[in-house]
């Protein structure tokens, strides 16, 4: 637990993805993905979630965003379970409610060891400016596969796209934020009365 930092690399035929964080940062964030509005939502994770993360991306947004929005959070979740290895000691289970002015959302998520989303969010629009909002889910798909974890996403309320958005991202830092920290009481426990997670 001493070093939760981790560095990984995805290269296929539509991505060259590359992602470094660090569990126990200060929210230091930099990026370069070519997909303005993900890096938007990503810069809130790590300012909410206190972890530093660097990420880079090269992928085929000449046809779409998605392979590459997707393949940064296949490569982020990978990251997730490399540096938190065992998970002892971790809190394991965090969740936030977030508002902004009218949209307020609630993310739930446990680093069980097994992958699971329940994503209950419905946009007004299908797009902030570019960005194809149907990809938030893709991203979480994603994440939750490779980390692995379980997660929920709601979304309560909101009217304006960018607002929703925003809350998720927002509550998800937060709520990884929890999960990840440290338990002075379960100190050299698994947090499971499996033994493993």
């Amino acid at each position: 637990m001493s070093n939760r930092r981790a560095t990984v690399s995805r290269d296929t035929l539509e991505t060259q993805i590359s992602v470094s964080i660090n569990l126990d940062g200060s929210g230091q964030f930099s990026y370069d993905t070519g997909i303005p509005f993900l890096e938007h939502m990503l810069e809130q994770v790590s300012r909410h979630g206190l972890i530093d993360m660097e990420i880079t991306a090269k992928g085929d947004t000449h046809i779409d965003d998605h392979h590459t929005v997707e393949d940064i959070g296949i490569t982020l979740g990978q990251a997730f379970r490399q540096a938190l290895g065992d998970k002892e000691g971790i809190m394991r289970y965090g969740h936030a409610y977030v508002p902004l002015d009218e949209a307020l959302s609630r993310v739930v998520i446990d680093f069980s060891g097994r992958p699971g989303i329940e994503y209950r969010v419905v946009f007004p629009r299908d797009r902030v400016g570019n960005f194809d909002v149907d990809l938030i889910h893709e991203f979480f798909q994603g994440f939750v596969n490779h980390a692995p974890a379980t997660l929920h996403i709601d979304n309560l309320q909101g009217s304006n796209v960018h607002h929703i958005a925003e809350t998720v991202f927002k509550a998800f830092g937060r709520a990884v934020r929890v999960a990840v920290s440290r338990d002075e009481r379960m100190s050299g426990v698994i947090p499971s009365t499996k033994g493993s997670l």
